[in-house]
């Protein structure tokens, strides 16, 4: 079972009186920079001068540095620009300023466990990862409650690593939700694997397989949309809110049966197979690879792609049937 650790089990202590510096300063960078400060710490932003973030980031009150300013000034450097910027800021903007028993963390292991960054060993390498986007970091904090999130020790030199985390985590109030342990390796290959064959990948391509179904055998692209595209979001609530033997007590006897006898012969052993592929390419590194390589030629096959998606006809109707919903 997994190991999870709550308020009780976790102190701030360990960062009274230190200096944290948050990179970057973003959604989930303005989120956590502003929970650590409402739990008492001392936190300043490191941000490229001139980025539309400088401003923003005076405006709420904090002092604001260049990123190897902050980073020398800091006990705590917390990692929050996007992963793919990372390695080329860390190595000319981090690591030549990080001070030696310093605590590097981390939001997401992506950089870590693929080697694209290797902090000296002179310094706590953590990670705290709320499963939650920064704006509701920010509004469950205010409200006195907690986003889960994951924690991991890549490199302990202090011997407190781990209390340095669970610390950043109560600071951030993951911990009144429920923090679980875990490693960089877990957390970023669960991350990428879960991305691609259900949370974006498969919902994405089962959404628009289901709606090309529907247009093709005859039926009208508005009520397709609403069928497999507006009443997913229905039925993924009832699931996030009762999990999946709730939801099903909440939709028709119809609706039970047909998508119990029927769900399996779609999703069937031939696509979990494909999924099993899909995961040992991210298991490899062939995934990391593949995406570093794309993004570094300027990601012209993801421009591409996405000019794909934005031009299919689920998307061209669902902009007029948004339209009735959202009344925009």
């Amino acid at each position: 079972m997994a190991r999870i650790y709550t308020d009780a089990e976790a102190s701030i202590e360990v960062l009274r009186g230190k200096t944290i510096a948050v990179v970057g300063y973003g959604i989930q960078g303005r989120a956590q920079a502003q929970n650590l400060r409402d739990s008492g710490l001392k936190v300043l932003i490191g941000l490229r001068r001139g980025g539309s973030s400088w401003g923003q980031a005076e405006s709420d009150g904090f002092e604001v540095f260049e990123i190897s300013d902050a980073v020398s000034r800091a006990d705590v450097i917390m990692m929050l620009i996007p992963d793919m910027e990372q390695p080329k800021v860390w190595k000319s903007q981090i690591a030549p300023h990080l001070r030696e028993g310093a605590v590097v963390d981390f939001a997401h292991g992506f950089n870590i466990h693929y080697k694209l960054i290797q902090p000296p060993p002179n310094v706590d390498v953590v990670m705290v990862a709320p499963k939650a986007p920064g704006r509701a970091v920010r509004e469950e904090y205010l409200a006195g409650r907690g986003v889960p999130a994951l924690v991991a020790v890549h490199q302990n030199y202090s011997g407190r690593a781990m209390e340095y985390a669970l610390a950043i985590a109560k600071g951030i109030g993951a911990t009144r939700a429920g923090v679980i342990e875990t490693t960089f390796a877990e957390e970023t290959e669960t991350d990428l694997i879960g991305e691609q064959i259900v949370l974006v990948g498969g919902l994405m391509e089962l959404i628009k397989r289901g709606f090309e179904t529907l247009v093709e055998l005859g039926y009208q692209p508005e009520v397709a949309y609403f069928e497999v595209l507006n009443e997913a979001k229905l039925i993924m609530d009832l699931i996030w809110q009762r999990g999946i033997v709730g939801m099903l007590y909440g939709v028709s006897d119809t609706a039970k049966y047909g998508g119990l006898t029927v769900g399996p012969q779609i999703i069937d052993q031939d696509v979990k197979q494909k999924m099993m592929k899909a995961a040992e390419r991210v298991r490899r590194g062939d995934f990391a690879r593949e995406w570093v390589a794309e993004y570094s030629a300027g990601a012209e096959k993801l421009r591409k792609l996405l000019e794909d998606v934005k031009s299919h006809q689920i998307e061209i109707v669902g902009a007029e049937m948004r339209k009735l919903v959202f009344r925009t």
